[in-house]
């Protein structure tokens, strides 16, 4: 497929897949886009002569024919060949390092068991932290930049830990001429004076868990004796992204499940709450959890989208905007052709490593033995699992080779393509969906704020 074409916003868009290049055209380009590759200029001005008169179809056709020209329409793949033939080093820039196998919450939906990983209960010693670090430096390579994920479980319950890590890892950055720039996932419910001065200071960025409204919030994310966390947990959000300065970063984020199908109002109350940057993310949950989404949920979730992106628009007019991390996509040129093509870069340029000092592509396999890649105290990788990643694009999946939205999925999570698949190379159909829905509207929301 090269073009994909569809309407949203009253607006008439049209994407050219393999350059990128997006165009609002009108009704008469609109129609001949349907006939253009498969009839001649007779056949297409004999097809839409009831509909257009013949000046505007062979204007149309002639506008079309200049963009082929200038290569913005029905361009051809430029990169499949480049991207096959690369048998270069790959260096790790980010390390997602499991603070704690542990949590003091009990959400429903939580992947990780309650944040066990479906292991025992345990937190990072120092040593790991320090090996994390150490491991991460030595393979990053000519990279300058690295990112540290601090993840849990609930990484402030072993607070004292993040704070001898980090220190080593700023000392041990500056040896090694690298810039190692930490982010903290926290369900808020450990922040305090002396905690969120820390992380203000510290992090790069912070992310702030919480589902939205509150009966939402208390239904899923639950303590240990079932009550709800929404009035411990807000004003402590709130807190954290007020001592937050202008160019310093931080998302609250939530998941919403089939039993708030309505996400679109839990989005809405977080930004009526005064935050800028949001995510609300579907849930990923085996078919047979009564929270997991189902494929006849897919008309309303839609519609949700299809709301935001209305509410969006109309806010940023009105000087209100905020960020919606799932709509918030670089559309004019998008990263580097090989995050197009591979995604987030688990199991070759991203890792996780556990509380014991265990390896994994990314945290979500965490617990599977099948991908265990090492040990931080060995310092190598398992060069199998990391070459299989690495050719984990969207080249060698079968199902993305003529998806329009490739370039902008990667073609999806890796593991939600392996836990629902069994095969990191079949893409999680659901997943899918709902991604091309989401280009979509932020390519939507993109063109339509630039008419103005």
């Amino acid at each position: 497929m090269k073009i994909h074409k569809y309407k949203q916003c009253g607006l008439n868009i049209v994407i050219d897949v393999n350059s990128g290049a997006i165009h609002v055209v009108d009704d008469v380009v609109y129609d001949i886009l349907d006939f253009y590759e498969e009839k001649s200029k007779d056949e297409i001005l004999n097809t839409l002569k009831g509909k257009y008169s013949i000046d505007e179809v062979k204007e149309g056709i002639e506008e079309i024919e200049n963009l082929i020209n200038e290569k913005m329409l029905f361009t051809e793949d430029m990169y499949k060949d480049i991207v096959l033939k690369d048998e270069g080093p790959s260096f790790v820039k980010a390390m997602c390092l499991n603070i704690a196998h542990d949590c003091n919450l009990r959400c429903k939906y939580c992947f990780a068991s309650e944040g066990n990983y479906h292991g025992k209960s345990e937190l990072i010693s120092f040593e790991v932290g320090k090996r994390a670090i150490d491991f991460v430096i030595k393979n990053s390579g000519i990279r300058h930049n690295i990112e540290v994920d601090l993840f849990g479980g609930e990484p402030l319950l072993n607070f004292e830990t993040v704070k001898q890590i980090i220190e080593y890892a700023k000392s041990e950055g500056e040896k090694n001429n690298k810039n190692i720039r930490f982010t903290i996932t926290t369900n808020a419910t450990l922040l305090n004076d002396e905690i969120i001065d820390y992380i203000d200071k510290n992090m790069g960025n912070v992310v702030l868990s919480i589902d939205g409204r509150q009966r939402v919030n208390d239904n899923i994310r639950i303590r240990r004796d079932g009550s709800g966390t929404y009035s411990d947990i807000m004003p402590k959000i709130k807190r954290m992204v007020e001592k937050r300065q202008k160019d310093k970063q931080y998302y609250v984020r939530g998941t919403f499940t089939h039993e708030n199908l309505d996400f679109y109002e839990d989005v809405i109350h977080l930004s009526n709450e005064g935050f800028k940057e949001i995510s609300i993310e579907p849930v990923v949950l085996p078919e047979d959890n009564p929270l997991s989404l189902k494929e006849d949920d897919i008309p309303k979730i839609f519609e949700q989208y299809d709301k935001l992106t209305e509410e969006i628009i109309k806010r940023s007019r009105e000087g209100k905007a905020f960020k919606f991390y799932h709509f918030a996509m670089d559309i004019n040129g998008g990263p580097c052709i090989y995050k197009r093509i591979s995604g987030c870069g688990a199991g070759y340029e991203y890792v996780a490593v556990t509380p014991n000092g265990d390896i994994y592509p990314c945290h979500q396999f965490v617990g599977n033995d099948k991908f265990n890649m090492g040990n931080v105290f060995d310092g190598t990788l398992n060069s199998a699992i990391s070459k299989e990643f690495k050719n984990g694009h969207i080249y060698n999946k079968p199902k993305c080779l003529d998806c329009w939205a490739r370039f902008y999925c990667s073609g999806g999570c890796q593991a939600n393509n392996y836990n629902f698949t069994g095969d990191i190379h079949n893409p999680y159909e659901l997943g899918c969906m709902m991604m091309k829905k989401r280009v979509e509207c932020a390519i939507a929301i993109k063109a339509k704020l630039s008419q103005e």
